[in-house]
């Protein structure tokens, strides 16, 4: 990664701003539309290929990250720490004109029930003050130094208070607040949040009768958050077509809390051992824009622009990857599904905040 952020930065300086032309048709798009930087292999041609590609068909960009646990646990400063690995992503999202969005995530993404691997392999863990100090340390550099238009500061919120220990989650909660403090201390300019689990909210994962939960200890638990950030996966949540997902899926969640709202990750696979298609996953992409126009939303945020190659990113067995390495709009070689032609074309809408 680092030496991708000093390529960035050259790239950075010669490209400007320049961004290529697009018809706007159809109806004004209130949210802002982009993707992050995970790579498809470890391919360094095709990582730099991928982000050229879709930095023209968006106007955000997100970078969803843990902290650099490693680094922060042998003592290396937070802000040396983002000055050799993001600030060179966010200076060339900054020269292509792209609004930045930040997500703190302070567990293991692909296992709620548990905390981040590089903490456990550590023999650490979130529940220590000190280790809860180097995620403040780290959110403050990263707001200092990439200055992000909004930041989150813990991931599916909801979900982890369902899968983890007790004790976890109200590390996640001290840990959240305490950073968002340290930051609005800073920036007051900053929007700050935490993002929830639609499909939790909608109480759909593993309930044969789903109900509406809501957010409400969400709220109760962070309550600095200005915007609610969505995480929405309808696929694993028991819909077996784009179409059946209710128009009001996201309008429910976003009149509950009553505060903009912003997809940070989500999708619909296109693998047929998933029960999908391409067409499918196009389906749901059109499906997903009307979804989000009618909850007022202000970003549409995908993790993955590309599908990823499993073999560039090894997992243990029984690892829930491969549930979600067909999320992309174009496949490993960067070549497109028929979702690409539905992100375009709502991404030509013109965007009217």
């Amino acid at each position: 990664m680092r030496g991708l952020a000093l390529l960035l930065l050259c790239l950075a300086v010669t490209s400007g701003c320049d961004s290529p032309e697009h018809a706007h048709s159809g109806a004004p798009r209130t949210y802002r539309m982009g993707f992050s930087a995970i790579p498809p292999t470890n391919d360094f041609a095709t990582t730099l290929l991928a982000l050229e590609t879709w930095t023209r068909r968006a106007d955000g960009a997100i970078l969803h990250v843990s902290p650099p646990w490693e680094g922060l646990l042998a003592g290396i400063p937070a802000d040396s720490l983002v000055r050799g690995n993001e600030l060179g992503l966010a200076n060339y999202y900054r020269a292509k004109g792209l609004d930045i969005v930040v997500v703190l995530d302070l567990t293991d993404g692909l296992n709620r029930a548990q905390e981040a691997p590089a903490l456990l392999a550590a023999g650490r863990s979130l529940t220590e003050p000190a280790v809860q100090q180097m995620v403040r340390s780290y959110a403050a550099a990263m707001d200092t130094l990439l200055h992000p238009a909004r930041m989150a500061f813990a991931a599916e919120t909801n979900l982890i208070r369902l899968a983890a220990p007790p004790a976890v989650y109200a590390a996640v909660v001290q840990t959240a607040n305490a950073a968002a403090a340290d930051v609005r201390a800073l920036d007051p300019s900053v929007r700050e949040g935490v993002s929830i689990q639609v499909e939790v909210a909608w109480g759909r994962l593993g309930s044969p009768t789903p109900v509406y939960a809501g957010v409400a200890q969400d709220l109760a638990d962070f309550p600095f958050v200005q915007d609610i950030g969505l995480s929405s996966y309808p696929y694993l949540g028991g819909f077996a077509e784009p179409e059946d997902v209710p128009a009001d899926y996201y309008r429910t969640v976003a009149d509950e809390v009553a505060r903009p709202v912003l997809l940070v990750e989500g999708g619909w696979a296109s693998a047929s051992e998933l029960q999908s298609s391409p067409a499918e996953q196009a389906r749901w992409i059109k499906r997903e824009a009307a979804l989000l126009d009618r909850a007022s939303a202000v970003g549409w945020y995908q993790l993955t622009f590309t599908d990823l190659s499993l073999s560039a990113f090894p997992q243990p067995k029984g690892s829930v990857l491969p549930l979600f390495t067909t999320l992309g709009l174009v496949d490993t070689t960067l070549a497109p599904k028929p979702a690409l032609e539905q992100w375009d074309e709502v991404f030509a809408r013109p965007h009217t905040p």
